[in-house]
Order: C-alpha cells, then structure tokens, then sequence
C-alpha cells in the first residue's frame, strides 16, 4: 500500500485499535497502539497515569511515544482520542504517514462503551454527555488532522478494513496525480 505510516484518529469507542490490527494483519504491516505501549511500558492502567500525572501529564507521554513512533516506517498506529489536542501531534501525523479518522455517532460510541469502566474521561456523573461534549470538542480536530475519515457504524470489522483500504487507495492516486 505504499510507504508511510497509516494513523488511526478518533474518539474512544471508534474502533481504532481493532481496525488498526485488523488492516495491519491484512497489508502484513506492524501495528502499535499508543494506549497499549504506554501501559506497557509504565507498567500501570491509562487510569492510573491519569490519577497520579493528571491528563496534562499523560498527554506528555502521549505525545513522546507518538514522536517516536511517527518515526517508524509502514507502520499501522492506533492513537488515543486525545492526541489531536495537540496541533504538534496533529502536524507530526500528517508529516508521517495517512491519517484516517474513524467517525462514529455519539449513539454508537455511546453503545460500545456504556459498560467500560476503564476510561478516566467518562468518570463522571452523565457519561454519555460527557461523551457528546468530547465528540463535539474534538470532531473539527480529528477532521483537521485527517486525510481521509471513514464513518464506522453497523458494519463488521472486515468490512471496514475493506473500506478503509479502499480510501487509503483513492486518497493515494488523487495525491499522487496531484503532485
């Protein structure tokens, strides 16, 4: 599919990390997840971080591991909702590779994760608005950000994948014959 990496954007639920693994299984490229390493490598939950360094403090070692990632090549990376917050990690991305932004309706995101208990951002006292208000807050980024946004929905895994491949396809010949 060319080189470069491929980023994955988009708000919690979106299904970043489960598109990101499948399309990389399907173009043979590695796959990382920002989430994944940092836990990994702390050795403690997103929650965690978030309670002893604050969300200032995890978006720093957000935005260091996607630094370092950027810097791999073919390479499927699955991002956290926030790292758009950053105009650095927004441009870092758009410099490194095809960003795809996974577009899901507060209904549907709301449905994949009303049962999830592990995301800090959602503790509070109406989840679901909370969910809304971020989706709102972040929707211009993720879109500045992105090349090409995807909306996911009802659709399978496979399906998607299919999808995606196909935009990172038209995406790639329209630049291509643009330069």
């Amino acid at each position: 599919m060319g080189s470069g990496n491929i980023f994955f954007v988009g708000m919690m639920g979106a299904g970043k990390t489960t598109l990101g693994r499948a399309l990389a299984q399907r173009l043979q490229l590695d796959f990382e997840d920002t989430d994944r390493v940092l836990i990994e490598r702390t050795g403690v939950s997103v929650g965690t971080i978030f309670e002893i360094e604050g969300e200032a403090g995890f978006r720093r070692r957000e935005s260091a591991l996607l630094a370092e990632l950027a810097q791999r090549r073919d390479c499927v990376i699955s991002t956290g909702g926030g790292v758009v917050l950053e105009a650095q990690n927004r441009e870092l991305m758009r410099a490194s590779g095809t960003v795809v932004y996974l577009y899901a309706r507060v209904e549907k995101l709301w449905e994949r994760l009303r049962h999830d208990s592990a995301r800090p951002l959602l503790a509070t006292a109406d989840p679901r608005a909370t969910l809304s208000e971020l989706l709102a807050a972040r929707d211009a980024l993720y879109r500045h950000a992105a090349h090409i946004v995807v909306e996911t929905g009802a659709q399978g895994a496979s399906a998607l994948v299919a999808r995606v491949i196909a935009a990172l396809g038209d995406y790639r010949a329209q630049s291509g014959a643009s330069r």
